[in-house]
């Protein structure tokens, strides 16, 4: 948890850096500094969702592909 906090800090500090130096408003950096971890969090689940739909259909081929081979090599034994 500590680890979490500590980068909160240093994601929000690298933010507000980013955009103060940029615009040099101290209000703008802080809105942009706390605004822009919300959306990326929000960009982070749905990131998530669409890895582990990507990831299911490639398991869904592989376990396909793979009892495929299986049929075929046991009708080619049979035959």
């Amino acid at each position: 948890m500590i680890k979490t906090i500590t980068f909160a800090i240093v994601h929000f500090s690298v933010a507000f850096s980013v955009t103060y130096s940029i615009t040099g408003n101290f209000i703008v950096g802080g809105v942009i500094a706390l605004v822009e971890p919300a959306v990326n969090t929000v960009a982070f689940y749905f990131h998530e969702r669409i890895w582990d739909r990507l990831k299911a259909n490639e398991d869904t081929k592989m376990h396909l592909s793979g009892s495929l081979r299986s049929t075929f090599e046991s009708y080619a034994l049979k035959s």
